[in-house]
This record gives C-alpha cells, structure tokens and sequence, in this order.
C-alpha cells in the first residue's frame, strides 16, 4: 500500500508533501512526493491531512459499550466504536471495584488484547483509574469501592493482567503511598489522581516515582497562587498530564494555558469517554452509577461530572477551535499519550517500522479513511 500526495504529519512533528509506503502492516518507508512506489494499493490523499492513529490512554468507553462491563463483547464494541473515529490505539480505563471485580475486567480485556478484530481500535494497555483515591475527591468514583494503596493487591493484579497495566491512577496524601508509589512506580507508570493533596503531598508523590497526572483539573484542588497544589507540582515535576479537552470539564483558556505552562511536548489529550460517547442522549451507567447525557455533557444524578461523552479525535478538534495549534493538539493526541504508557516504539508516529496506524483527515479534520495496522477499516 501506498499513500501518495498527502500532507503528511511527521515524526519531526510537523506537516510535510510525503509518501506512505505500508508492507505487511508496517510503514516502510517516506519520502518526497513521487520517490517511492508500490506495486499494491494506491490511496491518493492529493487535497487531505495523513496523520498518525489517535491514541487514547483513558477511555471507559464508547457505543453503549463499557471495559467495566467485564465482557468481552463489550470490549469489542468499544474497539470498533473508537475506530470510527479515528482513534487506533487505546487502553481500555477502569473505575474503582473490588479486586475480583477489577480481576474479571482485565481478564475480559486482555482477550481483545491479544486478538483484535480486524479494522477495530487495538487495545494496548489498561489504565487502572482507582481504586486508591482520596474519597473527598472521588468524583464519579463509587465511595463504597475506594481503599488506601495496598502493594499486595497491585502486585497481584498487575501479574493477572501480565504486565499489561500501563497506567496505575491514585492519591499520593494517603496512608503508605509514597511507598506504594515507589514499589508500582518500577513496574508501571503512576498517575496522581482524584486527590486533595497540596503541593508538598504530590511533590513527594512524584519524587517517590509518580511521572503522570490524571485528567489535570478535575479531581484535584484548585490552582491558587499561593497553595498551588497538585497542578504547581505536576508543573515542576511531571513528565505527562491528561487534558480533558471537551470545553465542559476545562473551558478553553485554561486548556490554552495548559499548554503554554506544560509545553507541548508534556500534554496528553485524552476522551475519559464513557459508553454514552458516539450515543444519543439519555441514561447510561459508569462504574455501577447512572449517568445522564444531555448534549454531550454526563453527570450522575447529583450534578457530578461522570467523564465525557466525545472521542479524543473530537477533542483534537475543540483543542484546535479554541486555538491550539493543529501541529500542537495532534501530538498532544498520538505521540505523547504512547511516549507516556511506553509504547512509542509501536505507535504515535508516522515514522519507519512502527505499526501503519494511520487517518486520513479532511480539511475540516473529519476522518476519510482509517488505516489500523496497515488495514483499511470499514468500520467507518
């Protein structure tokens, strides 16, 4: 397969007149316009944007579909969902339950893991939103499930889901996590999340270990200028943090000065969609609590906010209408979110030897073609 005549996004992080060669599922080659060609199928993208697969490293779900459902159907349901849309790769995102709960989830998702359906989103990790959480910030979070750091549990369920925890997400202010961070921290990557912590609780948190934070913002305290808590140390100290960017959970200034205070190179976009994201309006359920979804925007019956109900492609685009620029939002979207779980050697690039996960953007950055492992998908 070739893609010719394209405006490519480039592992250089910037749009450039490239062809695509893909063999056997993997990008081969790029070079100017016309250096290279191909004796199987020609896509012409004269007139379109080619840009790597969106990768979403926290999603619940999608299509009426949860990864907490514990079935594996539904976890399929989610893969094809998310490939409608653009996004390629993701790691199916938990809430907080009880271990046996949490163990049945990930042995559900390790299936689709392992074999993917053709064409469909893959699953490459999970992301294990809970159940460590300060219960004053727990959110959408079922109080009844959330415990203190317990590095037995961690060790056993992270062999159950051999090795394939790419996020673990907790507080880092309760009893014995500095060193629960210190012990998961050489086996996964720790986000802090649902926290009260003050600047000196997360400090501590990311000096034991902790690289990343958790939908920035939200389950957290305020951003004061003299107590500047969670957000001031992930200033200092974090490699990664999560952006909400549906323009409900941050309004747009803050997601413009997100990324001017992080830089670009430490964002990550992310959905935290739930199943009602690709749904009509009506009532779902996450993590064993009802939800409502009125327009886009989810909340439990109390008002909270209960993730969102849009797809990180689609967050990729308010970013860029509230002023992000494209070249910006799209590595905020593919490149960072894999550098972040470990698996930029696969994927987030349009780079030689790296899995041909690739979309196809209109000018109007809507998706013409999906290509998940130099597959076309018909799933959109």
């Amino acid at each position: 397969m070739i893609i010719k005549n394209g405006l490519v996004y480039t592992e250089s992080f910037q749009f450039a007149k490239v062809d695509v060669l893909v063999t056997d599922g993997v990008i081969t080659a790029t070079a100017p316009h016309g250096e290279i060609t191909c004796d199987g199928e020609v896509i012409d993208a004269k007139g379109k944007l080619v840009v790597p697969g969106f990768v979403d490293v926290h999603t619940h779900g999608a299509g009426g579909a949860d990864f907490c459902d514990a079935c594996e159907k539904a976890t399929r349901i989610i893969a094809k969902t998310q490939s409608k849309v653009g996004v390629t790769s993701f790691c199916g995102t938990t809430m907080a339950f009880d271990e046996e709960r949490l163990k049945t989830i990930i042995t559900e998702g390790l299936k689709v893991m392992k074999n993917a359906d053709a064409g469909s989103a893959k699953v490459i990790g999970i992301n294990m939103e809970g159940p460590f959480f300060n219960k004053l910030k727990k959110g959408a979070q079922a109080e009844k499930n959330i415990v203190d750091p317990d590095i037995g549990m961690f060790d056993r369920l992270m062999e159950h889901s051999e090795d394939n925890i790419l996020l673990w997400d907790m507080s880092p202010e309760l009893p014995g996590s500095v060193e629960f961070i210190k012990h998961a921290s050489k086996k996964t990557n720790v986000s802090i999340a649902h926290t009260n912590a003050n600047y000196e609780e997360a400090k501590a948190g990311f000096e034991a270990g902790a690289s990343h934070v958790t939908h920035l913002f939200n389950g957290m305290p305020a951003y004061n200028h003299r107590e500047p808590g969670v957000v001031g140390a992930a200033s200092d100290y974090a490699d990664f943090v999560e952006v909400i960017c549906d323009g409900i959970h941050l309004h747009p200034s803050v997601i413009r000065g997100v990324f001017a205070q992080f830089g670009e190179d430490r964002v990550c976009l992310i959905s935290d969609s739930m199943c009602a994201c690709g749904m009509p309006n009506g009532q779902y359920s996450l993590g064993g609590q009802t939800v409502n979804m009125v327009d886009g925007k989810a909340t439990l019956l109390d008002g909270t906010l209960a993730g969102s109900a849009i797809s990180l492609p689609e967050c990729f685009r308010r970013a860029v209408k509230f002023g992000v620029p494209i070249e910006v939002a799209l590595r905020a979207s593919t490149a960072n979110p894999a550098l972040a779980v470990g698996k930029y050697e696969e994927i987030g690039s349009i780079s030689a030897g790296k899995c041909a996960d690739i979309v196809i953007l209109d000018y109007d950055l809507q998706p013409e073609k999906v290509i998940i492992s130099g597959i076309v998908s018909e799933n959109i």
